[in-house]
Parts: structure tokens; sequence; C-alpha cells
């Protein structure tokens, strides 16, 4: 090759590179906080910006190990947020059905995990958008803001801020002990999980404007552990403020989530690092992360960490504070799925389990729940179990709300979503929990599944009325079916699926039945699904 035309060959390849790079940083948009400067990237399919890997907080290590949240660490120049920092602390594995990859992490774990991602429309302080804050599930032991049917992209470009965030999971979240207790200003251990969520609130209430978002118009939402995160959020006197509506999918119920007092946990705690040799609490922040994870195959038997009733954060239970209307009186949305209740037990195959099933949940009241969904053959008996658990659920949740109604203004809104991902490998699953998220996210293609026009009809429903309830604290809106607000002489929910509307709980002898078990002693059985 000459050297004149291997010139010519070298200016071309420049010339598409500085035409690449001019082109990315053209799509660069640079947003000032608190902190720093951040720029964030266009995926050059949408108008939608997207700001990945914010820290709200000091990386937890060390020192900082089961302590509150301290501010993050200011920096100079600009901040690239183009990829997704670490998810917190827990134990990685493949697919478990019904969630396949799209529903779980795919990134490394670390202890310095206190990040968020922002995705906007329109990154400029004069936009006025109502922002959402999701807040993940995953029993309070794994999950992250940065799994695949949680990308904001979509959503955003509806006309919202999205906002997912990580917050400490398990034992790093969650540990209570009396030198954690002794060495706090609150005297108070546990709940570090919702220090987190609500120092990345306090972030967005400082921060969000910038992004496009108002803050004066934060929606919480969480689904699974970010519902009840929602229900705890509701509820704390430090959370006050911070929002202005919440929605919670799967987890708002009169059958409430278990939560331990201080000392209880406390008690957990200090067994906790009896098993690891630990005198002190300094031993205990000496060990490494990755060893005070539950080893693999040890996941059922090893110690839980969840909630605490720690004086507070959360001075008593959820429910208990909502009775005496200290919480935060705000518009709420709460809903389950159809087959949520696949989390609660294993499933009935025969008419014996179900009878077997009834006697331990309903005690006394078994009998009268057999008559009301009898089964004479196996079949029937599947049936009835789904069938009962569906009732259930939707009678619990309506009781919440009919409660919170006692003694609060804002409305609550309930629904029911039925619509299953088309899935024919694995039609049993139905609607599975979290399997709504990627309607309401309008993520349908996030899954390779054989969607049907249904589908795209529901998540253009299911996120219209998402963006509506963010924007004005009501869901409705005109080309929707209309969805009332709960109302205790009516009891009824909304339908979200194939068909949506308003129907109702249970037939009037089967919600009767579940009112009486829900105010009789044999409810502390309840499963939470």
């Amino acid at each position: 090759m000459s050297f004149v035309i291997r010139l010519a060959v070298c200016s071309l390849v420049l010339a598409a590179s500085l035409q690449q790079i001019s082109a990315k940083t053209a799509s660069a948009i640079i947003v000032k906080t608190a902190s720093g400067d951040l720029s964030g990237q266009n995926d050059g399919i949408s108008s939608v910006m997207a700001f990945k890997g914010i820290p709200y907080a000091a990386p937890p290590v060390g020192d900082l190990r089961w302590r509150e949240p301290a501010p993050p660490a200011a920096w100079t120049g600009v901040r690239h947020t183009d990829a997704f920092a670490a998810s917190c602390m827990q134990s990685l594995h493949g697919e478990f059905l019904p969630w396949t990859k799209e529903f779980l992490v795919q990134n490394q774990a670390s202890e310095d995990c206190l990040y968020l991602n922002v995705w906007t429309p329109k990154p400029s302080a004069a936009a006025d958008l109502p922002v959402i804050v999701f807040i993940h599930g995953g029993a309070f032991t794994e999950g992250s803001g940065s799994i695949p049917v949680y990308d904001g992209t979509n959503l955003a470009s509806t006309g919202l801020v999205v906002v997912t965030i990580n917050y400490r999971l398990g034992v790093f979240g969650f540990l209570a002990h009396p030198d954690l207790t002794a060495e706090s200003a609150h005297h108070a251990s546990g709940n570090y999980g919702f220090m987190d969520q609500i120092a990345a609130l306090r972030w967005v209430r400082s921060n969000i404007r910038g992004f496009g978002g108002d803050p004066g118009r934060v929606t919480v939402w969480g689904q699974s552990a970010g519902a009840f995160s929602v229900g705890a959020l509701l509820a704390s006197p430090e959370a006050k403020g911070l929002f202005q509506r919440a929605v919670a999918d799967s987890g708002l119920a009169i059958a409430g989530l278990p939560m331990s007092p201080l000392s209880a946990a406390e008690e957990a705690g200090v067994k906790l690092a009896s098993s690891h040799s630990a005198h002190s609490i300094k031993e205990l922040r000496a060990i490494p992360a990755a060893d005070l994870l539950p080893r693999p195959g040890d996941s059922f038997s090893a110690p839980r960490f969840g909630p605490v009733s720690d004086g507070w954060i959360l001075p008593q239970s959820p429910l208990a504070l909502t009775d005496q209307a200290v919480d935060s009186d705000v518009p709420v949305i709460t809903g389950y799925q159809a087959n949520d209740a696949m989390l609660g037990g294993p499933p009935i195959h025969s008419a014996s389990e179900l009878a077997e099933m009834a006697h331990h949940l309903y005690g006394g009241m078994a009998d009268e729940f057999l008559s009301l969904y009898p089964a004479k053959s196996d079949d029937e008996a599947r049936a009835a179990a789904v069938e009962s658990n569906r009732d259930r659920e939707r009678v619990s949740m309506y009781l919440w709300a009919a409660r919170r109604l006692k003694n609060h203004k804002s409305p609550v809104y309930t629904y029911y979503f039925d619509r299953a991902i088309p899935w024919p490998q694995h039609p049993e699953f139905g609607a599975f929990h979290s399997g709504e998220l990627p309607y309401f996210f309008r993520n349908l293609a996030a899954l390779d599944r054989p969607w049907e026009p249904v589908d795209s009809q529901v998540s253009n429903t299911a996120s219209s009325y998402l963006k509506e309830f963010a924007k004005t604290g009501d869901p409705n809106l005109p080309q929707a079916p209309k969805w009332p607000a709960c109302d205790p002489s009516a009891p009824a929910t909304m339908e979200i699926g194939s068909k949506t509307g308003s129907m109702p709980l249970a037939t009037s002898a089967r919600f009767a039945f579940w009112v009486r078990y829900f105010n009789s002693p044999e409810s502390k059985n309840a499963p939470l699904f």
C-alpha cells in the first residue's frame, strides 16, 4: 500500500473516530449535584438520559459497617455515570423459576454499594416532572436497582423522572446488636437498609431538580420487600415529608410482615457474632464481608435478618403507627398479583392436603373454610386452594386500606393484577410474584416471550395509571377505565389485566368469612401471601 493510500485510510479512520467522539460528547449532559457534577448518557434510541451509579452515601465499609449512612464524598471535575455500580452484598445465583435472569442481579456484589440511578427525559431544572423512586424486592436478602426489568428508560419517556436505588441487605442491612445499640445516638440498631432508603430519598429531595424532577411530587414505589419497605417508610417519622405518594406491589395488607422487637433482634445479633467467634462489634466489623454471607446450601437454615421495631426508624410496627395516625398521610396504591400466594407455601395436590392446610391455617374455622371452598376431587382441591388464596389476599389488602382510612384523609387505591406473562413452557406460573413489573415499567421487550397485543395494552394502561398517580395522587385519567378509591362501605378492588375495571373481593359469604378470620386469633397463622 502506497504512503498516499495509507494516509488516506488513516485520515478516514481518524475522521470516523472524531465523529464518534463528537456524537458521544454531544449526547452527554452535565447535571450539578451537592457532591459534584455528573455526566449522563443517551442510549441513542430514546430521548431519555441515564445517570447510573450515583453515590448517595459513603461506602458503608470498615468502621462505617452497621452505622447510619454518611454523606458521600465530594469530587472535582465531572463524574461519568455510564455504568451501574455494584449491587449490595448478597449471595448471587443463577435463574430459579419463575424468575429468569431479567429479574435477577447480573453484576457483582460489594459492600461499597450505596448508589442510585436516574432516568430523565428532560434534565432541566425548569422541567418540574413527577419523580418515582423504585425500591427493589428480594426478601431483604437480595436484589438491586440495576436489575434489567427495572430499567427506567421506557417509563421515563412518558414524562417522569425514574430513580432506582440499592440499599444494604441481610446481615449488613438489618443486624441488631447490644453494642450497636449502645454506640447509637438514638439507642437503636438494625434497619440500616431503611436508613439507606431514607438517605436516598433525602438525596432526591436535595438534588432531583437538576435532573428535571419536582422534589414536591415524589412517589416512593416498591415491590415485595420493597413494598414492605414502602409500608415502613409510610410509618417512619424519619421519612416524613420525603415523598408525597406511595405505591406498594405485593406487600401492604392486614396480614403484615412479622417484625422483631429490638431485644429479640439483639439476641440474634449476639448469636451471629458468637458463631463467628467475634467478641465485639469491632471484631465483627473486621470479618470479610463474604464470610458473613450464608454458605452455599445454608441459605434456608442460616439466620435471617430483617426489619426491626428499633424504637427510632420504626418506634413500633407500621400497623400500630398507622392506627395512631402519626405516619405519613399521603395517597397510597397497593396491590397483589393473582399468583402471589405461590410464595406462601407448597402447592396443594389433593383434597387431603387441602384439608390439612385448612386446619393448619384456619384452626377452628377450618370446617367453615372447607364448606366455602369444597373439593370432592384432587382437581377441585387444587382449584380451591388457588381461589381461596386470591380471595384471602384481596380481603386482607382491603382490610388494611379500610383500617388506614379510619384516621387518614388521603385516599387508598387497591388493585388485583391477573395478566400472566405469556410463557408456553411454564403456564403453571401464571401471574407470578413480580410478573407485573415488566408491564408497569413498560419493559416487555426485556423478556423473550411470545407477547400478544393485549400485553402492550395492559402495559400502556398500567404505566399510565402509575404516571397519573405520580403526577396528581389520583391514578384516574380520561382514556382508561375508572379506578375507584377504596370505600369501606363498598368493598371492591381494581382488576388490571386483559379485563380492567372494578371487581368484587369475593362472594358475600366468603368475604364475611375472611373478615371474621382476620379479626380472630386464628389469623396469627395467616401467610404473607
